[in-house]
């Protein structure tokens, strides 16, 4: 499994990844000290597992945890805290376990495993969306999770993904009704993945943009739908 580790204090991620690499359930390691990072990393790396601190200074990982659960596929979090009190909001949270500073190796390797059965069975119960895309003439599929933001055209709609960019006759109300819980529209021709929008920025005259993870691309938001967009941020 891919791990991200978010967690706010050094020590703490350097004894877990020393932890992790006595582990044969855990594969590639990354790690990061704040929540608004730890989103924009699982946007591009799509890690399998997530161990987080609770209480974190920002976006703690209760907050984490509930951005990431309106994604698609969102990654297995087992929470890695000094505080006791914190264990049902995270089994309310669909948390795979629970562990307390200093966390123990035999209980890390417990907590892999359970992870990793969990894991496995969303993916047995879930087919990830596509889109029917175009590239000279020839149709292929893409799927959603890979998609950065969609921009509507003349004739045709382009399709900005993580490989490059392709075109589709579907139109961007239709793409909107048959994925409302994942896109989300930012003007009248740009729709974003949910999993995509880490946050606004002034333009400097007067508008907003809209940060993406996974590009530089930075699509401006209507004043009609900057509220909605600001509360899905919030929420």
């Amino acid at each position: 499994m891919r791990i991200l580790i978010v967690d706010d204090e050094p020590l703490a991620r350097v004894r877990l990844s020393a932890l992790l690499a006595k582990c044969p359930d855990a594969g590639p390691v990354d790690a990061t000290g704040d929540g608004e990072t730890a989103l924009a990393m699982c946007a591009d790396t799509a890690p399998d597992l997530l161990l987080a601190d609770i209480n974190m200074p920002g976006m703690d990982g209760v907050a984490l945890t509930r951005r990431l659960a309106g994604q698609p596929a969102p990654p297995q979090v087992v929470f890695c805290t000094a505080y006791e009190h914190f264990a049902a909001q995270a089994f309310e949270l669909g948390a795979a376990d629970y562990l307390l500073k200093p966390v123990r190796l035999a209980r890390l390797r417990e907590a892999l495993k359970r992870a990793g059965r969990l894991r496995a069975l969303g993916r047995m119960e879930r087919t990830p969306p596509m889109l029917t895309v175009r590239m000279g003439g020839n149709e292929h599929r893409v799927a959603l999770d890979d998609v950065l933001y969609l921009l509507a055209g003349d004739k045709y709609v382009t399709v900005h993904h993580t490989h490059g960019e392709d075109l589709t006759d579907t139109s961007l109300r239709q793409l909107e009704q048959r994925h409302p819980d994942q896109l989300v529209r930012l003007h009248r021709g740009c729709l974003v993945p949910r999993r995509r929008l880490l946050g606004l920025a002034p333009n400097g005259e007067g508008g907003t943009l809209a940060r993406l993870a996974g590009t530089d691309a930075t699509p401006h938001v209507s004043r009609r739908n900057l509220p909605a967009v600001r509360k899905l941020l919030h929420d």
